[in-house]
């Protein structure tokens, strides 16, 4: 008798999943930073094939690999991310992004998650505002090569905003 064990894996909720990024130039003084209320990210790979006609029938030549990471926002006020965001579009800067599964702790270190880093630069950025809503920012990276898996640091404050940590009744300031 065989057991399917994919029928007992948990699903991954999507506000596990977390993106920050930084801008390369920066690497010495600043750290990565995640969007204020994202409401969607996405990360897509993809690869187009040639075609070649035989006698015996075509035969496909894979291309390289192409990655596009996405992030949807709202608005936060006077938020600095978007502005370096929004220069780094205008300056042909290179930006890091890193995404982490806060479901997979990674087995060493305090804070430190499974995931990925990746490359690249902002290729767009919509700002969209209509009356009864909040104004949303699109955003779409395209990425150098296909990332690295490793272990990412995530900050605690970071995770709280994925999941809030339990806090009791006590004042908590002085």
């Amino acid at each position: 008798m065989k057991i399917n064990l994919q029928m007992f894996a948990e699903a991954v909720q999507g506000k596990k999943i977390v993106y920050l990024y930084r801008v390369l130039s920066e690497a010495k003084t600043e750290n990565g930073a995640a969007l204020a209320f994202t409401t969607e990210n996405g990360r897509t790979k993809s690869k187009d094939a040639d075609s070649t006609a035989t006698k015996d029938g075509s035969i496909r030549t894979p291309g390289v690999a192409e990655v596009e990471i996405t992030a949807t926002s709202i608005l936060s006020k006077s938020d600095k991310l978007i502005s370096k965001l929004e220069d780094a579009l205008d300056n042909d800067s290179l930006l890091e992004i890193w995404e982490a599964n806060l479901d997979e702790p990674a087995s060493a270190g305090n804070n430190k998650f499974k995931g990925r880093y990746f490359q690249g630069y902002l290729t767009e950025l919509e700002l969209t505002s209509n009356a009864e809503d909040y104004v949303e920012v699109s955003l779409t990276f395209g990425i150098n090569g296909d990332g690295k898996s490793g272990d990412v640091t995530i900050p605690t404050a970071q995770q709280e905003v994925a999941s809030y940590a339990f806090a009791d009744t006590q004042k908590t300031g002085a």
